[in-house]
């Protein structure tokens, strides 16, 4: 975002009180992410509420949360594997008003923030405590979980690395650890024909792609953001 727009956020959350806005300046200034600031980011056109020490929703993600959106019918389950402060279960939620959405999270702040935003979660490792009513009748898993491989956080912005939980971040040596978690337990969740969609980094979809035609995945497609960056893929299981 850009300054003039980041200014312009800080004005309005601040309501001309001149004093809090010179302090939130300074906190920005020494790094302090924008949407702990402001309390909420905009994504997919839908106002999520951001705590301070939650990982940021990023714009990135919305290509995977509105294709899941695309794919979950109108009477369906989904579960949002990692689900921080429940953006994409927001977004599912607003698009599939009568299907059963629901999120895990690991962290219990992000849990917290979750259910701020309406969101039903069950706090625990990714499937781990997910009713057992839903095993193998899932229409839709989506996981936006950690994938940056552990030698290249030093290049994530300043405020992220310094800010955010590195453990919403860091995926391990090849960035793969989580993910490769991710579709497996996702695959005792969904039914047959039921869709996995999972955000990741540059390089790893080609290293995923034998890990989940042996999990019992088929018909990949790549996601794309508006930059034509590839964010994401989603394959059905069976």
């Amino acid at each position: 975002m850009a300054p003039e727009e980041e200014a312009g956020e800080l004005l309005e959350v601040t309501g001309g009180d001149v004093a809090l806005l010179e302090s939130l300046v300074e906190r920005r200034r020494a790094g302090e992410p924008l949407a702990w600031l402001t309390g909420s980011v905009r994504f997919c056109g839908e106002t999520i509420l951001v705590h301070p020490g939650t990982y940021v929703p990023r714009w990135q993600s919305e290509a995977l949360a509105l294709t899941a959106a695309a794919r979950l019918p109108e009477l369906g389950r989904a579960v949002d594997l990692c689900t921080g402060v429940g953006a994409i279960a927001v977004v599912l939620r607003r698009r599939r008003p009568m299907a059963l959405i629901v999120g895990t999270e690991i962290d219990p702040l992000a849990a917290a923030c979750a259910r701020a935003n309406g969101v039903e979660v069950y706090v625990g490792d990714l499937a781990a405590n997910v009713p057992r009513s839903l095993t193998g009748a899932v229409d839709v898993v989506t996981a936006v979980v950690p994938y940056v491989p552990t030698g290249r956080l030093h290049l994530l912005p300043r405020d992220v690395l310094e800010w955010e939980p590195h453990r919403a971040l860091d995926g391990g040596e090849h960035g793969l650890d989580v993910l490769v978690r991710a579709a497996r337990e996702a695959a005792t969740l969904l039914r047959a024909g039921g869709s996995l969609l999972l955000e990741l980094g540059a390089g790893q979809a080609g290293l995923l792609l034998p890990i989940l035609e042996g999990t019992g995945y088929r018909d990949v497609q790549l996601i794309y953001d508006e930059d034509g960056d590839l964010r994401a893929l989603a394959c059905r299981l069976g």
